[in-house]
């Protein structure tokens, strides 16, 4: 193969079979220099794939737009190929492998013909670190991979890296005619495998992304003795200099980004506490020499919702998006050709393009921004960013939050009582819906450890990894805890002012952490004692009945929800593991005392 960038056989026989089946007109090979990337940019903008912004206001950035009946992850079409459906357990489209190759080659078969194939060679991780994975990409998108040269590590050092091992991720995404019918995300865990067919969106195309950070990953990770979570990593520096860090897992709309770029409050501040964001949507956790559990972010960027994102909600995720961000399928104004979404700032533009590029003024009520519009932007220009971002050891993890969105059940913030306990709290992780548009209000909706979608076989035999790594971990298991910022009063406000001061929370279970603060047990767990949360500066906001009231335990409602859990693992039958019926026993028993 011409100018190929590496001589290993199985990456050089993979591609050539690739080619022969889409049938690219040439073939270029990304070696990660940014010469070659700005002629890229270039003629993404010469098409119109993309536009360039505003170099003074935004330098470096563009904007690009989907189809429009291409904008979002598509769980439905989003399939694991093991070779069981047994394997690939209850919570996830299944489709036979020999089937699904077939179906998806004959919808790739010439597509790439009067095309590109672009080869990306990309590290989930730093390269050469323990915590590498390495991955190669084709793809007849210049977005897709000017979208990974921001996401991951892309570029000649990583074939280096690989040399002649066999053991890298096969990605394969063909645009096609972005034809919704046949549109598939499917995954073969056992061949480390994705292939991505007739889509452009992000989510579905970058296959660094959950295809590969998660859905492969995990299962990776079982076999392999590691985990790979859909978590943010987080830093708090105290007033000494030292820094805990925490994993932490929420389902969509709960806040996840805000809480992995948390500016602490004014008060804190002074004290001189510091937050530090290493990652605020994977994190891959290993067990280091030391015997504790150390994290790291596989991913170089974010990849944010645009719309509610502003100097208020999170400051740090607008400025990183100020310099080489693409931005996807926001409002193009074109004033001073910038970029605006809802939520942004209350001036809308007057002269403006939506999102599917039709002239907007802002005046018929329509969204100017896709709900899902996005941001991908470099980490490195998070004011916030972790100095240990790149490390190759990682960090070493003190504690893991799971939380989730319930107007009554779950308190502020809880502890499990032991390693075991803690995976059943994660295992049991819910929501409820909040918007009429979803369908019934208060409906409680389980997403384990946040990694419903995302689990890359059967979610029981995940839970058994989780249980497995606690026993190998031993007395050095991370603590784990649950949070809620969402507690309701009867008007149905929150009471809890969150954002900021969710690090009065954080500050507790990193005490506890540390033997330094008390707890109250309760049947579902450890809470804190009222005093033991500092609400020094926000008495206003929060009294101390209503942070009692908070972090009270209703056994009622946990009666019901015990019925809720019992429903939700009836679907894993014999292969949940008996620790977890264990646990739902013990939590039905304590509520009986």
């Amino acid at each position: 193969m011409t100018n190929a960038l590496t001589k290993n056989p199985s990456v050089l026989s993979w591609i050539e079979d690739k080619v022969a089946l889409v049938q690219p007109d040439q073939i270029v090979w990304i070696d990660g220099s940014e010469d070659q990337l700005n002629a890229l940019r270039a003629e993404a903008c010469s098409t119109g794939e993309m536009l360039k912004l505003n170099e003074e206001k935004l330098p470096g950035c563009y904007l690009h737009r989907t189809a429009v009946n291409d904008v979002a992850r598509v769980e439905g079409r989003t399939f694991i190929c093991a070779p069981t459906k047994e394997q690939a357990g209850p919570t996830n489209n299944w489709m036979d492998p020999d089937e699904a190759y077939k179906m998806l080659y004959d919808i790739a078969r010439g597509s790439y013909k009067g095309r590109t194939m672009y080869v990306i060679p990309y590290s989930m991780g730093p390269v050469g670190s323990p915590f590498a994975k390495y991955g190669i990409e084709l793809t007849d998108s210049i977005y897709v991979v000017l979208n990974m040269a921001i996401m991951t590590r892309v570029g000649k050092d990583v074939l280096e890296a690989l040399g002649d091992s066999d053991d890298w991720v096969r990605g394969l995404h063909c645009k096609c005619d972005i034809v919704e019918e046949k549109r598939y995300i499917c995954h073969f865990p056992q061949d480390n495998t994705i292939i991505s067919v007739n889509s452009g969106y992000g989510g579905n195309v970058l296959l660094g992304k959950k295809c590969f950070a998660l859905r492969i990953a995990s299962f990776q990770a079982k076999s392999e003795g590691w985990m790979a979570e859909h978590m943010l990593i987080l830093g708090i520096e105290n007033p000494e200099g030292e820094t805990k860090y925490v994993t932490a897992a929420f389902p969509s709309a709960c806040g996840k980004t805000n809480l992995a770029m948390l500016i602490p409050p004014e008060l804190y501040q002074k004290k001189g506490y510091k937050v530090w964001c290493v990652g605020d949507d994977i994190a891959w956790m290993r067990i280091g020499a030391d015997g504790r559990l150390w994290a790291c972010n596989p991913e170089n960027g974010f990849f944010g919702v645009a719309p509610g994102t502003n100097m208020k909600s999170n400051p740090n995720a607008l400025i990183s998006t100020q310099k080489g961000t693409i931005f996807t399928n926001v409002v193009h104004n074109l004033e001073d050709n910038t970029v605006w979404w809802e939520g942004l700032d209350k001036n809308p533009p007057k002269n403006a393009l939506n999102w599917k590029g039709e002239k907007w003024d802002c005046t018929d009520g329509s969204k100017g921004a896709h709900p899902n519009s996005r941001f991908t932007a470099p980490a490195r220009n998070c004011p916030c960013l972790s100095s240990e971002f790149d490390s190759p050891v990682g960090v070493p993890i003190s504690a893991i939050v799971f939380g989730g969105r319930r107007a009554k059940t779950a308190p502020l913030v809880y502890q499990s009582r032991d390693w075991n306990h803690g995976v059943f709290v994660g295992s049991i992780m819910a929501s409820e819906t909040t918007a009429a548009a979803t369908g019934a209000v208060g409906v409680v909706r389980r997403d384990p450890m946040a990694m419903l979608p995302f689990c890359g076989y059967h979610m029981a035999d995940y839970w058994a990894h989780w249980l497995e790594m606690g026993k190998k971990l031993g007395d050095k298991a991370p603590k784990i805890f649950n949070v809620n910022w969402f507690r309701t009063d009867d008007e149905g406000h929150f009471i809890w002012p969150g954002f900021g001061d969710n690090l009065r929370v954080l500050e507790w279970i990193i005490k506890r952490c540390e033997g330094k603060a008390d707890a109250v047990e309760t049947p579902i767990g450890y809470v804190p004692q009222a005093e033991d949360i500092n609400l020094e500066g926000i008495e206003d906001e929060v009294s101390e009945d209503q942070l009692k009231e908070i972090l009270s335990v209703d056994n009622s409602l946990w009666e019901d929800e015990a019925k809720g859990i019992e429903e939700f693992y009836a679907k894993f039958g014999d292969r949940l593991p008996k620790a977890l019926s264990d646990e739902l026993n013990t939590l039905k028993a304590n509520l009986e005392k």
